[in-house]
């Protein structure tokens, strides 16, 4: 049984990128047509690629297709759909992305409280092949899904997470779009765009609030090239650059509010639970372990990194805006 759905129009936003990903975006868009709760109309946004863009155009029959109209990356694709949306939400999806049929009918029902800014759903991982054993499910963020940590039940949280979320579409109006120099470009692993986003929306509108909704649910494909150690590694050193950015633009309090929790309370707990995992049998419990101590180790590593970047930059600002022309 649905809760009461918000009388709502919702505009669905795919940003795809890859020739390659071409079947997956299919897919995507085939799972949008068959929602229970049919869309306003499905965006699809192609981010520099012309190829790609002229057989979307022929392929996806009844999806508007268009071409990113600002800088390479998500986070201008992501803007280039909203200037196109009609909806008075919007919703994105991944282009590597699943919905199941009742995705947006969960997304849409708590725009029915106006606090409501804007609604995150559980992200589960399509694995191309096994799960990779060693892999700690603390990390799932590595591979963009939703990770152990996050609320099992409708919740207020920081941010929504970009593979599948929807925000009214007065908080762009309030707030602006998605930060240029913030999140993938390509197949540059960086992130954390909806991140900086939602905290700015908050500060705007102090009654406001994000929910995660685990009943909405898609499926994120994860090619084998992402269960490799060496992209666990560059993911999350990426991540500790991405956060290191949203510190910048947002000031480490919120920017780093949610991820001293999963710091304090759910690593410590996956560690002891991969170890425990071990002294009852499971050969790689201790991988999983391990895995979590060098995952944080290479976050903190590239947050540090980020951070003397960003400090870097904003000096030579000041140093080109005091020299005589």
């Amino acid at each position: 049984m649905f809760e009461a759905t918000a009388a709502v129009a919702v505009s669905v936003v795919i940003c795809a990128y890859a020739d390659r990903r071409w079947p997956e975006l299919q897919e995507a868009v085939e799972s949008v047509r068959a929602q229970s709760l049919p869309p306003l109309e499905t965006i699809v946004v192609i981010d520099h690629n012309p190829a790609l863009l002229e057989l979307a155009r022929r392929g996806l029959p009844g999806a508007i297709v268009i071409e990113n109209e600002e800088p390479r990356g998500l986070s201008g694709a992501r803007n280039s759909g909203l200037r196109r949306a009609r909806g008075a939400v919007v919703a994105f999806l991944d282009d590597d992305a699943i919905a199941e049929p009742d995705w947006l009918q969960w997304l849409a029902a708590p725009y029915a409280e106006p606090e409501v800014l804007g609604v995150g759903g559980a992200i589960e991982p399509r694995w191309a092949g096994e799960r990779p054993a060693a892999f700690p499910p603390e990390f799932q963020w590595v591979v963009g899904c939703s990770y152990e940590g996050l609320p099992t039940r409708r919740a207020p949280v920081r941010n929504v997470i970009g593979a599948s979320m929807s925000m009214r579409r007065d908080v762009f109006e309030l707030a602006g779009g998605f930060q240029t120099g913030i999140g993938r470009v390509g197949p540059i692993p960086l992130g954390c765009e909806e991140t900086e986003l939602c905290i700015r929306a908050r500060r705007r509108r102090g009654d406001g609030v994000f929910l995660y909704e685990p009943r909405s649910r898609v499926a994120h494909r994860v090619p084998e090239g992402r269960t490799t150690w060496s992209y666990f590694c560059s993911r999350c050193f990426a991540e500790g650059i991405s956060k290191a950015r949203v510190s910048s633009a947002a000031g480490p309090g919120d920017a780093l509010a949610s991820e001293r929790e999963y710091v304090r309370r759910t690593l410590p707990a996956g560690v002891l639970r991969g170890i425990g995992d071990a002294r009852r049998g499971d050969p790689w419990g201790l991988a999983r372990a391990t895995a979590i101590v060098m995952g944080l180790a290479l976050t903190t590593l590239g947050y540090v990194a980020g951070s003397v970047a960003e400090v870097t930059a904003r000096a030579r600002k000041r140093d080109e805006r005091r020299s005589p022309p």
